[in-house]
């Protein structure tokens, strides 16, 4: 498929040096050219429009002058027909028609004059300056035609060229399709995920006619974890073998539990006493079965169907963050989409940054406005958000420079951000087992796992499930003896302390505490002083 899609990159940029940017420097050439066509088609047109008006405006001087002297030519018959005029007027009256009749013979010949050549710039017009024009736009409209054609002719070229690599990729998948083994696909999924839970074995028949100790099967569910017997581990390092049901605090209790008694108070108080001393015989603790039902019982979070995602998609080979899946291409474009977002986030950090850079200033000239201590605190945040995706944006840019060919190799740590994916993935399978071994008191924890959950890049599908509220307290305690907390899952607290319980003794010696947000775990029950809230009791 990449081979594939490799092809059709060679024919894209192929078009795009060859078709697309020659046609669309020619296609600039041809708008100036066209452009030029009309100047001249209006420019024509508006001289013939001149001529028009010339000739207009001299055949209504002439019409009027023609008027004027016929007027003229009566008033002087009539002045002459008069007996009663003087010899003086008519002679005025025969010199103004005389002096009428040639403006009008001025205006006649110049209007013929004009006449003629708005005739002869007429006929020019229509039958050579337009059909220039317009045979000017016609070649220009084939030349485009014939380089369109020609930009066609090269297309099939470029596409004939990979025509036999993309037939043989196309076999390839052909061939790699029909290779599928569903089965087996299945299988390595199943081998990926399985919980590791084993069914319980028969229960024994127990005689309670006879006064014997009643016994249980060492397969029952039943069966103490403090009968020294092997029992199905639940869950493991790899979040993609948890039990998909169960909830997740409740799975944290059971998996961080010390799966050992509590050591017994120190005979005394004193410093020099030994906190860890010789363990008490190993108590009865509550039954696996009970346990199970927990499990069965406890209302489900989608928290541990986000973990067999994500190790759903470690398995399968999600997309790295360095896009080291895609072709070329595609990946050059889409680190170079990755280093622009980033920018973007740096430059509103970097306003945000002068804003309140601008807002200190004025506090500190106007300190009636505001204390300007009051947003250091921001800016040295706004400074580290920065700095962080500069770091992030150099990441990227090393990768960008990788495919557009300005490094000859990947460096180190590329090839270790880009295989993060196997690496987990071969983590997540195998340090199960090797951890069940080396712990002495066969407990494991998740440890491995949040570390695996903080590395893989969050979805958006993830981030719906992500908000897991702590468990609420339900009393306080007060640490009786100092206890160093060697066992995972153990806290240290030291003697007098206060600290908040939640979650009671369960039967096993041990009681749930928390100092703060970041720290809980499992102190001896004997060891401290509990104070349970009145609300928890009632509940």
């Amino acid at each position: 498929m990449n081979d594939y899609a490799g092809q059709h990159e060679v024919i894209s940029e192929n078009m795009t040096s060859l078709i697309t940017g020659e046609l669309t420097r020619y296609v600039q050439e041809l708008k100036q050219e066209r452009k030029s066509h009309f100047h001249d088609g209006r420019k024509a047109q508006q001289h013939i429009e001149t001529c028009w008006k010339q000739l207009e405006a001299s055949k209504r001087r002439f019409e009027r002058d023609c008027k004027e002297a016929d007027r003229a030519q009566q008033y002087f018959e009539k002045m002459d027909a008069d007996i009663n005029v003087t010899k003086a007027d008519v002679e005025k009256a025969r010199q103004q028609a005389q002096l009428r009749h040639q403006m009008a013979e001025d205006s006649k010949a110049e209007y013929s004059s004009t006449l003629q050549k708005f005739n002869s710039e007429q006929h020019d017009h229509y039958y050579t300056h337009i059909p220039n024009i317009f045979q000017k736009i016609q070649e220009m409209e084939e030349r485009r035609i014939v380089r369109i054609g020609e930009s066609m002719k090269t297309f099939a070229e470029v596409d004939r060229q990979v025509i036999p690599i993309i037939g043989k990729c196309l076999d390839e998948i052909t061939k790699a399709a029909e290779s599928i083994d569903h089965k087996n696909d299945s299988q390595l999924v199943i081998e990926a995920f399985k919980s590791g839970f084993e069914p319980p074995g028969d229960i024994d028949f127990e005689d309670f006619t006879q006064p014997m100790k009643r016994t249980v099967s060492e397969s029952s569910l039943s069966n103490s974890r403090g009968d020294g017997k092997s029992e199905p581990k639940f869950g493991g390092k790899s979040k993609g073998k948890l039990w998909p049901f169960i909830k997740k605090n409740k799975l944290m209790s059971l998996l961080t539990s010390p799966h050992q008694p509590p050591p017994p108070p120190p005979a005394s108080a004193s410093p020099s006493a030994v906190p860890n001393g010789p363990q008490s015989p190993k108590q009865q603790k509550e039954p696996l079965s009970h346990r199970f039902n927990e499990f069965m019982t406890s209302k489900p979070k989608i928290h541990c169907f986000r973990s067999l995602k994500r190790g759903l998609s470690l398995k399968l080979g999600a997309g790295p963050e360095d896009f080291s899946n895609l072709p070329p291409e595609q990946r050059r474009k889409k680190l170079q989409q990755k280093v622009d977002e980033l920018n973007k986030d740096i430059q509103k950090e970097m306003d945000q940054r002068d804003a309140l850079t601008k807002m200190k200033d004025v506090y500190i000239k106007n300190p009636q406005m505001g204390d300007a201590a009051s947003v250091d605190h921001r800016l040295a945040e706004l400074g580290q958000n920065i700095e962080k995706l500069r770091l992030e944006v150099q990441k990227f840019e090393g990768w960008l420079a990788e495919v557009e060919g300005r490094l000859p190799v990947r460096t180190e740590q590329a090839r270790r951000q880009s295989g993060l994916y196997e690496a987990q993935n071969t983590s997540a399978v195998n340090s199960c087992a090797q951890d069940r071994e080396s712990s002495p008191d066969g407990s494991y924890t998740e440890e491995q796992s949040q570390e695996t959950e903080m590395k893989v890049p969050a979805t958006d599908f993830d981030d719906e499930f992500d908000d897991e509220e702590p468990l609420p307290t339900i009393g306080t305690c007060k640490a009786l003896y100092t206890f160093e907390g060697q066992n995972e899952g153990t806290i240290s607290v030291a003697e007098g302390e206060m600290l908040y319980v939640i979650e009671e003794d369960k039967g096993d010696g041990w009681t749930r505490i928390r100092r703060n947000e970041d720290e809980e775990g499992y102190v001896p029950t004997s060891y401290v002083e509990v104070y349970l809230d009145k609300n928890a009791k009632d509940s």
